[in-house]
C-alpha cells in the first residue's frame, strides 16, 4: 500500500566534511549547501510535499569554533535576506517559519527571520520549517516550562495535562512523515524528538551537497512502499 509524503524532515549534514574531502577551506562546504536547499526543496514541490523541516543548526552548533560560527550566521543572514524577494516563495505560496531558541542567535539575524515570517504568514500553499538554534530535547523542556508557567496561574489544571496540550507548547506540532539524514550517520541527533516518534527514517550515504535528484527520489520511493503501522 502507497503513502502520500506530506511532511518531510531532513536532517542537513556533511557540508564540512564533503569540503574537507575535496581540500577545501569548510565555509565553501556551508556555501554549497546553502546552495543546495534551494534545489532541494524544488525536488520536493516537484514531488507534490506540501511541508518541509530543515535542520540547519542544532544548540551544540553553538560551540563550533567563532570564525565558522560567524560566517554561518553571515550566510544566515545573506540567505534569508535573498528569501525576502524570492518570486518562487511568492509565486508559490510558501509559509516560513523558525522553530528553535531562535532568541540566541545574533540580533540582526533574528530581524531577519522575523521579517520572513511575517511576510509569509498568511502564505498557505506550502510550508518551510527551519530548525535552527534547535534542540528536541530543549523543546521539550520549553513546552514543559510553558505549561508549568499556566498551572502556576491556574490556566492548566495538572490532571488535564495530556499529550494535545503538550503538542501545543511544542514549536512544531505538525509530524513529519519521513525523515531523511545525509552524510552516512545513522542517527537523528534530537531531531523532531517528539514529533518524529513515528516517522519513518531515511539514511543517505552522501554528503548534504552532493545529493542529487536521484538520491531524493530513492528515498520518496522507499516510503512510499513501506508499512506504516504506528506501534500497531
Amino acid at each position: 500500500m502507497e503513502h502520500s509524503l506530506n511532511h518531510l524532515g531532513i536532517i542537513v549534514d556533511g557540508n564540512r566534511r564533503f569540503a574537507k574531502r575535496l581540500m577545501l577551506n569548510l565555509w565553501k562546504g556551508h556555501e554549497w549547501g546553502a546552495k543546495k536547499v534551494r534545489e532541494f526543496l524544488r525536488w520536493c514541490k516537484d514531488a507534490g510535499i506540501r511541508e518541509v523541516t530543515l535542520y540547519v543548526f542544532s544548540l551544540e552548533n553553538f560551540n563550533r569554533p567563532k570564525k565558522e560560527f560567524d560566517y554561518l550566521m553571515s550566510l544566515f543572514k545573506k540567505e534569508f535576506t535573498a528569501l525576502l524577494t524570492d518570486k518562487e516563495i511568492e509565486d508559490d505560496k510558501v509559509r516560513i517559519n523558525f522553530v528553535g531558541r531562535t532568541h540566541l542567535l545574533p540580533k540582526d539575524v533574528q530581524a531577519v527571520m522575523k521579517k520572513l515570517e511575517m511576510k509569509t504568514k498568511n502564505y498557505n500553499n506550502y510550508k518551510l520549517n527551519f530548525a535552527i538554534a534547535y534542540s528536541g530535547r530543549a523543546e521539550i523542556v520549553d513546552a514543559l516550562k510553558s505549561i508549568a508557567e499556566k498551572v502556576k496561574q491556574r490556566k492548566i489544571s495538572p490532571n488535564k495535562i495530556n499529550e494535545a496540550i503538550i503538542e501545543k507548547h511544542l514549536y512544531l506540532s505538525s509530524e513529519p512523515d519521513l525523515i531523511i539524514r545525509t552524510s552516512g550517520e545513522q542517527r537523528t541527533s534530537g531531531f523532531l524528538l517528539w514529533q518524529g516518534s513515528y516517522s519513518e527514517l531515511y539514511f543517505c550515504k552522501k554528503f548534504w551537497p552532493e545529493i542529487t535528484k536521484k538520491d531524493f527520489l530513492k528515498a520518496v520511493n522507499s516510503y512510499t512502499i513501506r508499512d506504516r503501522r504506528f506501534g500497531r
